[in-house]
């Protein structure tokens, strides 16, 4: 499934997926990364994905606090925000009505 064309596609939704991760559950950075690389099989590194979410965070899409754990470092947690689930709605809709033609054309063809 990691062919130049699923890379591609991913990162050209790399927000939408990560805000769609963050309304199933909280995540840290690292935490972020791994779902993406479990769920589509592509691997984004820290320079992609810490970049994004601080942008995403000054947009106020996502909102981050900071966990202390006696066991582990501190960690930055993300939080999906109010704009954040709107904006992930609307990108949806929009996936939505992008992939529509292509899946009736393939059935027709």
């Amino acid at each position: 499934m990691n062919s130049k064309i699923t890379v591609k596609i991913l990162k050209g939704m790399l927000e939408i997926v990560i805000l769609e991760l963050l309304s199933a559950k909280p995540m840290h950075g690292y935490a972020v990364i791994s779902a993406i690389r479990k769920t589509y099989g592509v691997y984004f590194g820290p320079s992609t994905i810490y970049p994004l979410l601080n942008s995403m965070e000054r947009r106020g899409l996502v909102k981050c606090e900071w966990m202390f754990n006696a066991k582990d470092r501190p960690k930055k947690v993300y939080y999906l925000t109010d704009e954040g689930k709107m904006f992930l709605h609307e990108g949806e809709n929009s996936i939505k009505i992008l992939v529509k033609p292509l899946l009736t054309s393939a059935k027709t063809a």
